[in-house]
């Protein structure tokens, strides 16, 4: 049960999600602008690369701080800060690229920012939303959020290819900068979530001590160190179908903003009904079978998308990748969430945090300076194949369906 267990939870998750849901909706904006930018400037494998690292070793490196600060300190308040931070640094970008400096070096500082706040971000909201949420409602509320979430990641990069076409890049900064601060204050001033028991207490232990505690923590739960391993596997494999795609569209279907919109609609659109489907569902009584195939079904569309030579075909395949994905990341969350002590839970999430900020941007290490020497089409396939080993793998594994069963 969450630590507030007071009639207006309902108010209270919905304040919190709608304020979320329009800080993710100028981030999607300025993540789409910045991509689709670089992507159709340079059209090389190595710039995308190097942009997606920006984007992710920041969070990596502030992720195990990021889960210790969750656990010790008010996590509504890190939120916020956190939002500032982002929104101080893109207007400040925004300020610049009004005065003509428009370099692709200001892009990737932007993301390298945008990445540190969401290091902090994740494991804070992640942990946050079990003491406001009945633990029965968990699966519902996190897989409502998820189709919220699609919906946003629906329209905004439709929004975001018109603003780039006729607009200036720093129209679509000034839109991030607002809708954060509206977030920001219906976070400080409408919603009152009660601290969590650790960090009402005088903290007698250093950062690093509590950091080797949520380590050994991990380390002393079987389930916990086993689904990271897979965890950490996928992400690794999925790092071409995640990023390589919109590169892939453009030289072999055309470098058209439309088609990168396109695919990105696609996905986000079949997020949105997977969402819908998972909340109304719940997924099989075991979690792990729910995501196993789910990772099965992503791996087989992967392996599709390398493929098709019909670009309609194409985004018939992106649509049900799109659908699986709540089912692999709702039952993963709920999982976490049931059990894993409250007192843990932003430790346990900023290792998670962690894990994919650190395997996608390995997995672009490698694939990405491959994807200027070969087909992206055949990186798609030996990926795809491999996921669906991993996914197989996953749901046999002994650890992992004893932790899945209901509790």
């Amino acid at each position: 049960m969450p630590e507030s267990t007071d009639s207006d939870w309902k108010k209270k998750i919905i304040l919190f999600l709608a304020s979320q849901t329009l800080s993710l909706f100028g981030s999607s904006l300025v993540q789409y602008a910045i991509s689709w930018y670089i992507t159709l400037t340079t059209q090389s494998g190595v710039m995308l690369t190097i942009a997606i690292i920006c984007g992710f070793l920041p969070t990596f490196f502030l992720s195990p701080f990021a889960g210790v600060w969750a656990d010790r300190y008010n996590r509504k308040m890190l939120i916020i800060l956190a939002d500032a931070a982002i929104a101080l640094m893109t207007l400040m970008i925004a300020i610049i690229f009004l005065l003509g400096y428009k370099e692709i070096w200001l892009l990737l500082a932007v993301s390298a920012v945008r990445a540190m706040g969401t290091a902090v971000q994740a494991p804070a909201v992640s942990a946050l939303i079990p003491q406001m949420v009945p633990e029965d409602k968990l699966t519902q509320v996190n897989a409502t959020n998820s189709s919220i979430q699609s919906l946003i990641m629906l329209v905004s990069p439709m929004l975001s290819g018109v603003l780039l076409t006729f607009a200036p890049m720093e129209s679509i900064f000034f839109i991030d900068v607002a809708t954060a601060a509206v977030a920001i204050t219906a976070l400080l001033f409408f919603l009152h979530v009660p601290i969590h028991a650790k960090a009402q207490q005088n903290q007698k232990t250093g950062y690093f001590n509590d950091l080797k505690e949520g380590y050994q923590y991990i380390k002393n739960h079987d389930f916990l160190l086993t689904i990271f391993i897979f965890c950490a596997a996928y992400f690794f494999l999925v790092a071409p179908a995640a990023f390589l795609t919109p590169l892939q569209v453009a030289r072999s279907f055309g470098s058209d903003v439309w088609r990168l919109t396109a695919i990105e609609v696609a996905f986000s659109g079949g997020m949105m009904v997977g969402g819908i489907v998972i909340a109304a569902w719940g997924g099989f009584k075991n979690k792990i079978h729910t995501i196993a195939l789910a990772s099965f079904i992503s791996g087989l569309g992967t392996l599709a998308l390398g493929m098709v030579p019909i670009f309609w075909v194409y985004l018939a395949i992106m649509a049900v990748i799109g659908i699986v994905m709540p089912a692999f990341n709702t039952p993963f969350i709920v999982l976490l969430q049931q059990k894993v002590e409250g007192d843990f839970l932003g430790r346990v999430f900023g290792v998670l945090t962690m894990i994919s900020s650190v395997m996608m941007p390995m997995g672009m290490l490698v694939f990405g300076p491959v994807a200027d020497m070969v087909r992206i089409e055949w990186l798609l396939i030996g990926t795809g194949a491999l996921m669906m080993v991993v996914s197989i793998l996953m749901r046999f594994n002994k650890v992992l369906i004893e932790a899945g069963k209901p509790t």
